[in-house]
């Protein structure tokens, strides 16, 4: 990329701000030919990828710097290529189809973890009420029950000036408070403000190095924020920078296993989808993982989904993150609950897990135990890992999560340059941007596992990483708004503080204030502006649920009516972590044994 179109270190090292702006949909189309270009395995057809066509708004619709929904609607846009090359696989070729990404949808998506609609309210209104805990199930544990908690995860002031460091309580932050020397029950520190400044005393003692190395020593969850040209040039960033960001790779020494053409399709036309009849098992927590998963469910896919019973989740995603699946509880430690996970693996098509490279070998689950299991039934299977880090290199093994990678990367250090903050001071970005991103990327590379698993037969191993797509969004080819366009849309939109300490939650309730405030995207998410699937007598308090749509859509022909029983839609609305016991599923049944 030539200096006359990216300007170098405007947002410090290692950063390239674009010279002039080009509006949104456009920028998308070029990021997704890029993307498509520079991904091993994906059709260079220009008869498909000419298929995508892109539209909204012009100008950003979040704050900061970094191109966040054009690279989060260039992967969807691939996802519905892929999927397009499935159904033709499957005897639904249409050259005429088109695939549609509205990348102002795409923006929401980002966020859509907190826009729903239960009962006719907001997720937000309900809260303000104290009504939503009486829909859910806890699954929290109390990790953020008081402000030393949940500001115990954060991003704090070292002892070196300009340099910052990202805490992370992991869902328990009292382990690592104490730690530090912090009292987790201290008195009168009642208010996130108070819990902050109070961390940051005791953060302030130690440089970066030594924070560093008091949480690799005990195991807990932090990183020095660095800057992208730190990122890149570490022992870790040329590790993860030598795989491609959507990451397929086959297994050839492994047995081999025919071809394994998709199911036959319902002779309900209905139901049509490109992963109808695909059989996925899916271990996994937050949102990366299951996001995954839901975008799967959401082409089609039936999935089981499994929690750990003794292993804390955030509460309210159980409210989209489980759309079109079947969830179980199951605790590997148990010989019976593992007897009939491994059961369930003789049948899947796809084992999603979302923790750490090798974690699970001990329960006879790694890589290595899947193929063994492909090797007996003579059926290839698609192994998809997703981490923090990626899947080798000496950080590999390291507990990550989207604000680590966010900080590793040098995203949090661009936001806060964006932000114009004094003294280096870092902030994440304002939605949980790679966790989302990162489940497209997983799910373009499962697809296309399965799609050459039915051309060539074998076994694959997808992974994906928070800090690479991280790492993708600040690359010099992509490139990052400059201050002008920042400030612009800080003026369209009036977006509240921004800081460090700032919780991911508070940064999206930031994000959602915005929107709501500004006339033409406060229309685009009312329920019943065509943006929502919606679902009458959901299993949370029995009230109607609506949950932002999936972000493509299969079009008949240049700007036609949507392609009914094909355009990816849950075909059952999100139900509650553990819903089923595990006698009351199997694949192949749409829910629970009557």
């Amino acid at each position: 990329m030539s200096q006359e179109t990216r300007i170098p270190d405007v947002y410090g090292p290692g950063t390239f701000t674009d010279r002039e702006f080009v509006p949104v949909p456009q920028d998308t189309e070029r990021i997704f030919r890029l993307l498509a270009s520079q991904t091993p395995g994906f059709t260079q057809d220009e008869s498909l990828l000419s298929k995508v066509r892109f539209e909204g708004e012009d100008y950003p619709v979040l704050p900061g710097p970094i191109k966040a929904a054009p690279v989060a609607a260039a992967l969807h846009a691939m996802l519905g290529v892929v999927a397009d090359e499935i159904l033709s696989l499957r005897g639904l070729d249409s050259p005429s189809r088109q695939i549609a990404v509205n990348t102002t949808h795409v923006a929401f998506w980002l966020g859509s973890v907190a826009l729903v609609y239960l009962g006719g309210q907001t997720m937000g209104s309900l809260g303000q009420q104290g009504k939503l805990k009486s829909y859910l199930t806890d699954w929290e544990k109390g990790w953020h029950s008081t402000a030393l908690k949940l500001r115990g995860t954060g991003i704090y002031p070292t002892r070196t000036p300009g340099e910052w460091y990202s805490l992370h309580g992991s869902l328990d932050v009292p382990p690592l408070l104490r730690s530090l020397g912090i009292n987790p029950d201290e008195p009168g520190i009642d208010t996130p403000d108070l819990a902050a400044a109070h961390i940051a005393k005791f953060t302030a003692l130690h440089s970066p190095a030594e924070l560093e190395m008091h949480m690799l020593l005990r195991g807990f969850c932090g990183t020095i924020c660095f800057t992208p040209r730190a990122w890149s040039t570490s022992a870790m960033g040329r590790s993860l920078s030598s795989h491609p960001l959507i990451n397929v790779r086959p297994t050839p020494h492994a047995s081999p296993t025919p071809p394994v053409p998709f199911p036959s399709f319902s002779t309900d036309i209905k139901n049509n989808q490109p992963l109808s009849g695909i059989k996925v098992l899916e271990l996994t927590r937050i949102i990366a993982g299951p996001q995954i998963g839901a975008l799967l469910s959401s082409y089609g896919a039936d999935i089981i989904r499994i929690n750990a019973p003794h292993l804390p989740d955030i509460t309210t995603l159980q409210l989209t993150l489980t759309a079109g699946k079947r969830t179980i509880a199951l605790d590997l430690n148990n010989p019976e609950d593992k007897s009939y996970l491994l059961s369930l693996l003789e049948e899947a098509d796809v084992f999603l897990q979302g923790f750490r490279p090798g974690s699970l070998t001990k329960h006879g689950l790694g890589i290595e135990d899947l193929l063994c299991i492909a090797a007996k039934r003579g059926k290839g299977i698609v192994y998809v890992g997703e981490s923090c880090y990626g899947p080798d290199g000496y950080y590999a093994q390291r507990p990550g999560w989207q604000q680590i990678a966010d900080c590793a990367s040098g995203a949090a250090y661009v936001t806060g340059r964006g932000l114009e903050l004094d003294d280096g001071e870092c902030v994440l970005p304002p939605l949980p941007i790679s966790d989302m991103s990162t489940g497209v990327v997983g799910a373009i590379g499962t697809m296309m596992a399965l799609r050459d698993r039915a051309k060539k037969g074998g076994s694959y191993v997808v992974h994906a990483a928070l800090v690479g797509v991280n790492v993708y969004a600040l690359s010099e080819e992509v490139g990052l708004y400059s201050k002008e366009v920042v400030r612009e849309g800080q003026e369209r939109f009036g977006w509240g503080e921004m800081r460090g300490s700032h919780h991911v939650l508070d940064l999206l309730r930031n994000v959602l204030a915005g929107w709501e405030g500004n006339e033409v995207l406060r229309g685009c998410l009312e329920e019943g502006s065509g943006w929502w699937q919606s679902w009458e007598g959901s299993d949370f308090g029995g009230e109607r649920l609506s949950i932002l749509r999936p972000v493509v859509r299969f079009r008949k022909g240049e700007m036609g009516e949507m392609e009914e029983g094909v355009t990816p839609e849950w075909k059952s609305p999100s139900v509650p972590y553990s819903k089923w016991r595990k006698e009351e599923v199997a694949f192949g049944r749409g829910g629970a044994v009557v």
